[in-house]
């Protein structure tokens, strides 16, 4: 492993600028994601009106690299914590920055797990330091119980990416893939799509991202779907289609 500083940083864009630079120095698949990851690649995210402070760091890796990944992360300073580690060890690792009052390093393997699983196993490679663009606007949109973190965060990424046919943007491809064959996952995003709208319809300079979310709106109606999203559409809303994960508690 490439030596590095194991000091850790307090700004945490930066932070995660470090460890993602790190990463790839190490030949190692890790990319940056949720809010911070956004703001990374969303310029609209650091500055008014979507300007907001950043606490933990979130992260995507391989489950077949866990333990390449908790000794990255031990070297580049932070405790890794061992019990959570070795109960939620197959699908998550955690890790503490002690140097920054406890600040929380989250990595995901293989998948995001909330109100929906999105699925990144074959999604790492696709930009240098972050999620792909489609990736990280699913990871917000697919949080039913929206707070306004996550409004603002899906708002910056549709200020500054566009609908495209490829990964360089929010990729339609992707979001047909994991929505057009799951009609519990296209609900929430069409209802959190609209809910953003909303939440921008009240505050001045997001013009960009209130076109961008009309267009999505009619993109979901568009896109093509599966059988098995037929059927499940069948059913509606007389069963809940989304999950409610539970907050996991760390020993900090």
């Amino acid at each position: 492993m490439a030596e590095v500083a194991a000091s850790t940083i307090k700004d945490p864009l930066a932070e995660a600028q470090r460890v993602t630079d790190a990463a790839a120095a190490a030949g190692l698949p890790l990319r940056a994601t949720g809010g911070v990851a956004i703001a990374l690649i969303s310029p609209s995210a650091r500055r008014t009106p979507l300007q907001r402070e950043y606490g933990d760091i979130d992260f995507v890796a391989h489950s077949g690299d866990a333990s390449d990944v908790i000794a990255f992360f031990t070297h580049l300073g932070y405790v890794p914590e061992e019990q959570f580690n070795v109960i939620h060890g197959k699908h998550r690792l955690f890790f503490t920055d002690v140097e920054n009052g406890g600040r929380q390093a989250d990595v995901f393997l293989d998948r995001i797990e909330g109100c929906h699983t999105l699925e990144l196993r074959d999604r790492l490679d696709l930009a240098p330091a972050t999620l792909a663009p489609a990736d990280l606007l699913l990871s917000k949109l697919q949080v039913y119980k929206t707070n306004q973190k996550d409004l603002t965060d899906a708002l910056a990424i549709l200020s500054d990416h566009g609908l495209s046919e490829d990964e360089s943007g929010i990729s339609r491809t992707r979001l047909t893939e994991v929505l057009g064959s799951d009609w519990g996952w296209w609900k929430t995003v069409s209802v959190v799509t609209e809910r953003t709208g909303e939440f921008a319809a009240g505050r001045g300079g997001l013009e960009v991202a209130q076109g961008r979310i009309e267009q999505l709106s009619r993109e979901l109606e568009s896109m093509p779907k599966s059988r098995r999203w037929k059927m499940r559409a069948r059913i509606g809303e007389r069963a809940r289609w989304y999950e409610e994960p539970d907050e996991i508690e760390h020993e900090v």
